[in-house]
């Protein structure tokens, strides 16, 4: 089971840390990454990680402002976001898979495992 925690309210500049917890088994072979959707609009790629932290990945919109992180071997994955926009605000997933498919992460998000997401808004 994954658990994404650590969203709330933000200004527009600031900066906020997401968690993502896994639990029922090991994840530290597993990629993990974040996923978002805003309101009226679909889900969409936002970063992953390789199981040893060696590659990430990031969709263009924040490209660097956000960065996902983990420490090798724990069940920890997190996305320390900078700079937040307005269109930052979405609900925020996190996910798991064995390998890193550009297919299932970045288009249909057919991975292994998903779940439940944090809201982060982003408001003055």
């Amino acid at each position: 089971q994954l658990q994404a925690s650590g969203g709330g309210m933000v200004q527009p500049g600031g900066s906020l840390r997401l968690s993502c917890a896994a639990s029922g088994r090991t994840y530290s072979t597993y990629y993990m990454g974040w996923f978002r959707q805003a309101p009226g609009k679909e889900r969409e790629f936002v970063a992953a990680i390789s199981s040893n932290a060696g590659r990430t990945y990031y969709a263009d919109s924040v490209k660097g402002r956000f960065t996902v992180s983990r420490v090798y071997g724990e069940n920890t994955a997190y996305l320390q976001m900078n700079s937040v926009k307005p269109e930052d605000t979405a609900v925020y997933f996190c996910a798991a898979d064995p390998v890193f498919d550009g297919t299932r992460w970045y288009r249909t998000g057919e991975l292994a495992y998903w779940g439940q997401g944090t809201l982060v808004t982003v408001s003055s």
